[in-house]
């Protein structure tokens, strides 16, 4: 099979297309024969050393395609089911091995790509909305890149549970698209200080809740945002990792509180995983949730997929087809 492999970490010239041979599935496993994989910022910090990948490896998390074999004695999946997942290493592929217990059935009408784009990020904006800091109508947030994989729908489900939103973006286009999905302000950054525009919109008093994907140009005036006992929800890091820090700095601003989450710990049953899928997936279909797709490019151009992605130029989601 054609997949996209890693030798070295480094830059988006790493990736390359190679031949390997096609996997067998194992016990409890499935091999599913892809048809679209989702490309993440979390790929590249696969691809730069920060999240652990083995060498060589085949970097990517997601993907949706069709069963086309089964392991000994499976018997929860069979060939043909048409299926999406998260979380499992190794997407930028033709084939992947997945456990049976992470494969999602894709819903009857929902076309692949569009399962895939609600996947990952759809279940990342679900579990930060409801889980990790749980929005009330009283609450005002500040969402980062609104406009993105995960902020456009962040934005829509932090509607749903009917908080304030301010967007955080990078253009007038963006602020544009962040309000059309529900976000009562927008915020561009530069040449607004995102800090000194989310107190006057909030009168002085900061946001209850931050959701910040950006992680190392953005931290500390992302604590400056907040109101006395605010949420710093840091669930991404696509300018770099934030640099070590003092914990007096949450005690001076306000007695914060400061999370790093993952969407492992907020998948880690089956139970708890069909149930956010399943959600997510229920709204798209229903057209609750609006999935923006951007861009779709060949797995052969994985090195310039993520380099859109990394770009900041991407409104939405970015797929590869394998």
């Amino acid at each position: 099979m054609k997949a996209v492999r890693i030798h070295q970490f480094g830059g988006p010239e790493v990736l390359q297309i190679e031949d390997v041979p096609t996997p067998e599935p194992g016990s409890g496993q499935a091999r599913v024969r892809l048809e679209v994989c989702g490309v993440n910022f979390a790929d590249v910090y696969q691809r730069l050393g920060q999240y652990g990948i083995q060498l060589p490896g085949i970097p990517g998390q997601e993907g949706a395609g069709v069963v086309d074999a089964v392991g000994p004695g499976v018997t929860d999946v069979r060939p043909g089911d048409r299926v999406v997942y998260s979380n499992v290493v190794g997407s930028y592929a033709q084939y992947a091995i997945v456990p049976t217990w992470q494969l999602i059935p894709i819903p009857p009408g929902l076309d692949a790509a569009t399962a895939v784009a609600a996947m990952l990020q759809g279940m990342t904006a679900h579990y930060l909305v409801h889980d990790t800091y749980p929005l009330k109508p009283t609450d005002t947030a500040l969402v980062y890149a609104a406009a993105g994989g995960v902020g456009h729908l962040l934005v829509q489900m932090a509607r749903r549970r009917g908080a304030r939103i301010i967007a955080a973006v990078s253009s007038d286009a963006k602020a544009e698209l962040a309000r059309s999905l529900g976000a009562n302000e927008a915020i561009v950054y530069p040449p607004a200080e995102v800090d000194a525009e989310a107190k006057r919109l909030t009168g002085g008093r900061g946001v209850q809740v931050v959701y910040d994907s950006v992680g190392k140009d953005t931290f500390e005036k992302s604590l400056n945002c907040l109101a006395l006992r605010g949420t710093m929800v840091l669930y991404g890091q696509s300018s770099g990792p934030v640099p070590p820090q003092d914990p007096q700095i949450l005690n001076r601003k306000g007695s914060l509180f400061l999370t790093r989450p993952t969407i492992v710990h907020y998948t880690h049953t089956r139970e708890e995983l069909l149930g956010r899928a399943t959600d997510v997936l229920s709204w798209v279909q229903s057209g609750v949730l609006r999935v923006r797709i951007d861009r779709r490019f060949p797995l052969a151009q994985a090195a310039e997929a993520q380099r859109y992605l990394q770009s900041r130029q991407a409104t939405g989601k970015v797929l590869l087809l394998p």
